[in-house]
């Protein structure tokens, strides 16, 4: 689209997750007009830490936000996979882009901070629920818990796994329930057992259990998590210090002992979802991105990288488009593909008989060595 024309374009994201402030920051750089309308009043992700990949930390640097993001982060070589016991299982390093090889391995809330710290003062709108969209072909209209209603040329449904603008205009289906639960905790780095050695991501595998060390070295803290087969869907299940060693019983005992003496008070605990394919993102003048489009299960690590690429795709088509329509189009065909992929891929999880799946042509180490 000309310049001109994206000066003149209004958008409304809902929703100031990753998405929603990675949507605003690369379309405000195109020069248009953008809002980001937040049912929270305050600003707070729980949880612990998460990899930006390179191709994530190449958007930042094409954004001119790579320091400010870098600044929070610990930067990691590669990634190792081992056995409940710490057997070698496979070690890879990242996935390169172009100069960038490290991932950047970072809270969640150091994140989140850091997108919505370079947005320009004024553009986030607080304590705004989406209640309706409607929407008007050419441009489309939200009206939020109180009556209050925005008009936009284009917007943008960066509002979650449980969208409301997912619901009212593309899909009714709900989320999807893993099996699953997720625990997850922020521990210092001396309570970690001396297992922490590096700024490298190691995850353990065994019945059904997985356990993911992540260093936060700028932090002094380690990302804790484990992720258990359970079959109680309650979004916030009730979780004692039993049931989570119940989990982690036969692996190494210092994994053992870092769960023992966790304090339950805070330990982040939720039931996993995700949800299917959607089969359309976009109308005319709305369009959907990250977890609204595509939530998927946290096992590949590609929930808030997939949320950047889209931000990035997005602002990619419409700068190259003759219209929003054009662009909306051509932001799915690029994205979808690759995110339905990703979908299914993480919903395969991880045991040591899937890795040869997730990684074709990767041997587990142990086979490997035994050629």
């Amino acid at each position: 689209m000309q310049s001109s024309d994206l000066k003149n374009l209004k958008i409304a994201v809902v929703g100031a997750g990753y998405g929603g402030a990675a949507a605003a920051k690369a379309l405000s750089l195109l020069g248009a007009d953008v809002n980001v309308y937040e049912q929270a009043s305050q600003i707070r992700e729980v949880g612990a830490g998460i990899g930006l990949r390179p191709s994530t930390m190449n958007r930042f640097r094409e954004w001119g936000i790579f320091d400010a993001v870098a600044k929070v982060t610990s930067p990691s070589e590669f990634f190792e996979i081992l056995t409940a016991d710490g057997a070698p299982i496979m070690k890879e390093t990242w996935p390169a882009d172009g100069e960038q090889t490290h991932t950047h391995l970072v809270h969640r809330g150091d994140f989140i901070d850091a997108l919505l710290g370079v947005l320009p003062e004024g553009m986030v709108h607080l304590g705004h629920k989406l209640e309706t969209v409607q929407d008007k072909g050419d441009r489309c209209v939200l009206t939020f818990v109180g009556g209050k209603t925005v008009e936009a040329d284009l917007v943008v449904g960066a509002d979650g796994i449980k969208s409301v603008v997912r619901h009212q205009l593309f899909s009714q289906a709900g989320p999807v329930f893993s099996g699953e639960h997720a625990y997850r905790a922020v521990i210092s780095v001396d309570d970690a057992q001396g297992m922490v050695v590096d700024d490298n991501l190691r995850m353990y595998i065994g019945r059904g259990t997985k356990i993911y060390l992540l260093p936060l070295r700028h932090r002094g803290q380690v990302s804790f998590d484990i992720t258990a087969l359970c079959p109680d869907s309650t979004w916030s299940p009730q979780v004692t210090k039993d049931d989570m060693l119940a989990t982690v019983a036969g692996f190494d005992e210092r994994l053992v002992e870092i769960t023992r003496n966790l304090d339950m008070s805070t330990v982040n605990v939720r039931a996993v979802y995700d949800i299917d394919p959607v089969g359309a993102w976009h109308s005319d003048s709305v369009v959907l991105v990250g977890d609204a489009a595509h939530s998927m299960l946290h096992h590949q690590g590609q929930g808030a990288n997939s949320a950047i690429e889209d931000a990035g795709a997005l602002a990619d088509a419409l700068r190259e488009a003759d219209s929003v329509k054009e662009a909306l189009a051509r932001y799915q065909a690029t994205r979808k593909p690759v995110t339905d992929k990703l979908q299914a891929i993480s919903r395969q999880g991880w045991s040591e008989d899937e890795i040869n799946d997730v990684f074709p042509g990767q041997k587990p180490a142990a086979a490997a060595s035994a050629e």
